[in-house]
């Protein structure tokens, strides 16, 4: 796996009320990911990014809901999320600077 790889496989964290709750509860952390991520590359891209030890990666694909406006009918994308759970001890900090 390549490092320019392994930068672009995360897209963003999740951060909603369910996704705090998990963390707290299960010291999970929740991301958006590419399409064709891998369990392994969610691990590697978490270790190098956020220099922390992951434990395990749990992926799931969401499925985008068919929404409407007035007559005109629409379909948001489909996403796929991974919880990463890490290892006792270890925590990642969103509100500091990643270097």
């Amino acid at each position: 796996m390549s490092q320019d790889r392994l930068y672009s496989v995360l897209l963003a964290p999740i951060v909603s009320e369910k996704s705090t709750m998990i963390g707290e509860k299960n010291e999970q952390v929740a991301f958006r990911v590419k399409h064709d991520a891998t369990k392994p590359e969610v691990k590697a891209a978490v270790e190098l990014l956020f220099k922390v030890q992951v434990d395990s990666v749990q992926i799931l694909n969401q499925k985008g809901k068919t929404k409407r406006f007035g007559r005109f009918e629409g379909r948001r994308s489909n996403v796929r999320k991974a919880y990463v759970r890490l290892k006792p001890g270890q925590e990642i900090n969103f509100a500091q600077e990643v270097k």
